[in-house]
């Protein structure tokens, strides 16, 4: 396990990070995520051993990262640490070679990994004539040849187009199907949600609230999504309606019930009124989550 644990860093004035703590399991992909200036880099930065913490540590399988752990970590940087001028193939075979890796090794990992992220036709360029999109391939290529045991990814998915997004999710779904664990900050919360399986939303160097995804949207009071006809004069008691919608010849309404309540009685009240299009559960979706997390500030954090 990749254990933080109360990690404090300032300059100056400004505290980066206030008392951060969370966990990343064997075989677990975690979702960091936050506004800009929360903290995320900071902390990936001290995993790594490139910046220190001015109290607290981090420790793998129980023991503090050393020099020789370190080497064990594939680290993708949000801004790109590539050789422009360097070839692909040359590049991350000099990059796995650095981390320990024999240069026969070396070679066979670049490329199964350009293979495997569709970069096997540009090993032979240079990287600053690559697309955007590709240079990100190579920098996660970068992140993998030396065959890491933990993966600190910062917004890995920056930039790629929705193929190059699925095939970087699966290689990281493979990763951790090898026991990795594997820790990115990204914005796009669609991705973090679908992809990871625990999430810490992180807000002025604290962390606020972290748990499994299905965990952190359940709400305290339910909710449900009816869609009728537009025309629909159904009548419900005992319940709220927080939101009601026209959408051409449809109407979508959302219902607060109270505890104890027999969420099917609306329903059987819409299908007397009337033809049913929907009638779901609503749970909040990331997104929502961090709007309110951000909007609330740091507060006790929550551990699922």
């Amino acid at each position: 396990m990749l254990a933080i644990e109360d990690l404090y860093k300032s300059y100056g004035p400004v505290t980066a990070l206030d008392g951060l703590s969370f966990h990343v399991n064997p075989g677990e992909m975690f979702g960091f995520v936050g506004s800009n200036g929360a903290g995320k880099t900071t902390a990936m930065r001290i995993i790594l051993g490139v910046l220190s913490s001015d109290s607290g540590r981090v420790t793998w399988k129980g023991q503090p990262l050393d020099h020789r752990t370190r080497r064990e970590i594939g680290y993708m940087p949000e801004e790109r640490g590539l050789y422009p001028r360097m070839k692909v193939g040359d590049q991350l075979v000099y990059l796995a070679q650095l981390h320990g890796v024999s240069p026969a090794q070396a070679v066979t990992d670049m490329e199964l990994w350009t293979e495997k992220l569709g970069i096997e036709h540009r090993r032979n360029d240079l990287v600053q004539t690559l697309s955007l999109g590709n240079q990100q391939r190579v920098q996660l290529a970068a992140a993998l040849v030396s065959d890491p045991q933990i993966m600190v990814l910062d917004e890995p998915f920056s930039g790629l187009d929705p193929v190059a997004v699925d095939v970087m999710s699966e290689v990281l779904r493979e990763k951790t199907r090898q026991g990795v664990p594997v820790i990115f900050s990204s914005h796009q919360l669609d991705l973090v949600e679908r992809l990871c399986d625990r999430v810490g939303i992180v807000s002025a160097g604290s962390m606020v609230t972290v748990g499994a995804i299905d965990d952190l949207r359940q709400t305290e009071t339910p909710e449900y999504v009816l869609v009728t006809r537009a025309d629909s004069q159904a009548t419900f008691e005992g319940v709220t309606i927080s939101t009601e919608e026209t959408r051409g010849e449809t109407l979508i309404r959302t219902f607060v019930t109270p505890p104890g309540y027999d969420e099917q009685q609306i329903l059987r009240t819409a299908m007397a009124a009337g033809p049913v299009y929907e009638f779901s559960r609503r749970r909040p979706h990331l997104e929502e989550l961090f709007r309110h997390v951000v909007s609330t500030g740091p507060g006790t954090e929550k551990e699922n």
